[in-house]
């Protein structure tokens, strides 16, 4: 089996094309190839296949075999490798994920790079219509007595915090800490994560604002741990940062792995977010 291993701002998955090749037994394959020790190594697989919907399709699964409905540094991958390697021949693409179509612009190198992409030219960077945050409690989802989950106070391991709930097609818990770097995120990580308040687990990011323009995060992603960064994790704190009065319409999101761009356009309801695409090497395994 043919693959790609790329990143986006360090959050690494497994790419695989599904146009020329096929791959059963999808969940034990994932499990096996994002092991870093005896498989590949990364946050996940995803899997590129072809749509009678979009360009494409991205099917994408968390370290654990669990599949997710959306990854925001993933779908710029899938985009780099599908320009990169002729699938498509836009900038102006579209990628289904379970059953919902985002739609990507895509800017390439200056300079031809031999040998490589079209024309010489390959993807560099990758703005993403992200579409509309949802944060009506319920479809988040996350159990609220109130209609939204906005600045709500949240007990975990005995601590109290206060959290934002705001799902990009996945669902997120978003807290505001003084110190994002000294988080135990091995410990609360998970605690967060199967909080009986949220029914279909969650994805959880600590947040320290630094300015009205810019917010440090750390981000643990359910069915995967602590990532070096989550592209809905930071439109979904934007969204909250927002919401909370906390910054701009338009921040830079500081994570482990690098910086990301999020604005959200309010009259659209619309979140955009732009940031890098990165392809580390290529390889065949037998599986």
């Amino acid at each position: 089996m043919k693959f790609t291993k790329m990143h986006g701002c360090g959050n690494d998955y497994v790419y695989v094309e599904s146009f020329t090749q096929k791959v059963p037994n999808r969940s034990d394959v994932v499990r096996f190839l994002s092991d870093r020790n005896f498989g590949i190594g990364g946050d996940g697989v995803i899997f590129i296949n072809p749509s009678d919907q979009a360009d494409c399709e991205m099917e994408m699964y968390n370290a654990d075999g669990s599949r997710s409905e959306m990854c925001g540094n993933g779908i710029r991958c899938v985009a780099k490798f599908v320009y990169d390697h002729g699938f498509v021949h836009d900038t102006q693409i579209s990628i289904i994920s379970m059953g919902k179509i985002k739609y990507l612009t895509l800017y390439l190198t200056d300079e031809k790079v031999p040998g490589e992409g079209q024309d010489g030219k390959v993807v560099e960077t990758v703005m993403v219509d992200m579409g509309e945050p949802e944060i009506q409690a319920e479809r988040v989802p996350v159990i609220s007595k109130n209609e939204q989950a906005i600045d709500e106070a949240i007990e975990v391991d005995g601590k109290a915090y206060q959290m934002t709930c705001v799902s990009m097609g996945n669902p997120h818990a978003v807290v505001f800490v003084d110190d994002v770097a000294g988080m135990d995120l091995l410990k609360v990580g998970p605690s967060f994560e199967h909080h009986r308040v949220f029914p279909n687990r969650v994805n959880t990011e600590f947040a320290r604002i630094i300015d009205k323009k810019t917010i440090e995060m750390r981000v643990w992603e359910r069915g995967t741990g602590e990532t070096l960064a989550c592209g809905t994790g930071a439109c979904a704190t934007a969204v909250a940062a927002i919401l909370n009065g906390l910054t701009e319409t338009e921040v830079t999101l500081k994570l482990r792995g690098g910086n990301l761009l999020i604005s959200w356009d309010r009259i659209q309801n619309k979140v955009f977010m732009t940031g890098e695409a990165v392809t580390v090497f290529e390889g065949e395994i037998h599986i």
